[in-house]
């Protein structure tokens, strides 16, 4: 009776522990299917440039077994669907360094433990003085080490250090010729950016119609969180802009990477005077500086440049030139509507807090009018006179 008992008290702990382990077990497969399917671009560039490399410096220049071909291609190019211009040549430069000092010395002091260790030191010391980087620092000490304890090839003593060039060369070549859409990543970065503008647009707008600031303070700490998507937006630009000035698969991409450029300077600009917007909404309502028309005035504008904002953020995801161009000149007359409306009068602001608020707004306005494409003048004549 006793054991029955344990038992049955056993059973349900027994299927919980079992549900968990397949559970986790499913999760662990999805996430590894997950990786394979985003690893697919990768590891074929990857395969494809170090085979490349080995077998241009085997039969072109015909070295013998030119295994650091081959591994400084695949350090320089990575693991990265995407792989950087910069990244790819600083990490072929350290392989290179590496083998060449390793070579250097191995050709004076001769090969040997003590050698091997001086070797590994020099390197080093070289990196950290040329570079702050651990990467750096790891890739020179390791490819010196293998050139020093491995035995030399029968090219020469510096055959190692030409094939590591052709490995960093062929990993800048596939980098350069790969095709990628350069607008992707910032296309989709500047339209999660406009869309939390929006909503701290339409925020602004709540807490104006029911009086409370903490709606607002919230719309402040969300605008304030974007500093981190718009410093990963300047960083997606640079990659874009290196890959697009030495790649000739890119050239008809240049402008239009030029004016996301642009787009992502503006709406920097906007979202720092929306930060101060936002604070100011906050001094507004706790000062109870508008009457009941102001408050309705000023909140109808809010939700108006909201709508105006989210038509912007969809035009710059707009994959294609032509379509974008449309959706911008669209955007530009909806944020033109809401910024000649900027006056403190017409919109009820008649004291010094709600006067300073409509005042803020305006430079705001123009920088997103810019975004569209439209020049600093055209954006300002926007504006009502004052």
């Amino acid at each position: 009776m006793h054991e029955t008992a344990s038992r049955a008290a056993r059973s349900p702990a027994l299927r919980e522990a079992w549900s968990r382990t397949r559970s986790f077990g499913r999760r662990r497969v999805r996430a590894g299917a997950a990786r394979v399917r985003s690893s697919v671009v990768p590891a074929a560039l990857s395969a494809v440039c170090a085979v490349l490399a080995y077998v241009f410096a085997e039969f072109v220049l015909g070295h013998e077994d030119p295994l650091f071909a081959a591994t400084a291609s695949l350090i320089a190019l990575g693991f990265n669907r995407d792989p950087k211009v910069r990244k790819v040549v600083e990490v072929a430069a350290g392989c290179t360094l590496g083998i060449l000092i390793g070579d250097l010395m191995q050709h004076a002091l001769g090969q040997g433990y003590w050698q091997a260790v001086l070797v590994v030191f020099t390197s080093i010391m070289v990196a950290r003085f040329l570079d702050s980087g651990a990467a750096f620092t790891l890739q020179m000490s390791l490819q010196s080490i293998l050139v020093v304890l491995l035995p030399a090839g029968q090219g020469g003593p510096f055959t190692r250090s030409q094939d590591a060039v052709v490995g960093g060369l062929i990993a800048l070549l596939v980098t350069l010729l790969y095709p990628k859409n350069l607008q992707k990543d910032a296309a989709t970065g500047l339209r999660d950016l406009h869309a939390t503008m929006t909503r701290t647009l339409r925020d602004c707008s709540e807490a104006l119609r029911g009086g409370d600031s903490r709606t607002a303070w919230m719309a402040l700490v969300a605008c304030r969180g974007t500093q981190a998507a718009v410093d990963n937006l300047q960083k997606d630009i640079r990659n874009a802009r290196e890959v697009a000035t030495f790649s000739p698969t890119q050239r008809r991409a240049r402008p239009q990477l030029e004016s996301t450029a642009h787009a992502v300077e503006k709406s920097d600009l906007a979202v720092r005077s929306l930060r101060i917007v936002a604070r100011r909404v906050i001094s507004v309502i706790d000062n109870d500086s508008l009457d009941e028309e102001g408050v309705q005035r000023l909140a109808d504008w809010f939700d108006e440049a909201a709508d105006a904002v989210a038509i912007l953020g969809r035009s710059l995801g707009e994959p294609g030139a032509r379509g974008r161009h449309r959706s911008l000149s669209v955007a530009r007359d909806a944020l033109g509507g809401a910024a000649a409306r900027l006056d403190p009068a017409d919109l009820g602001a008649t004291s010094l807090h709600g006067e300073a608020l409509v005042m803020l707004l305006r430079p705001m306005m123009v920088d997103l009018l810019e975004a569209t494409g439209a020049t600093h003048e055209e954006a300002v004549s926007y504006l009502p006179r004052l």
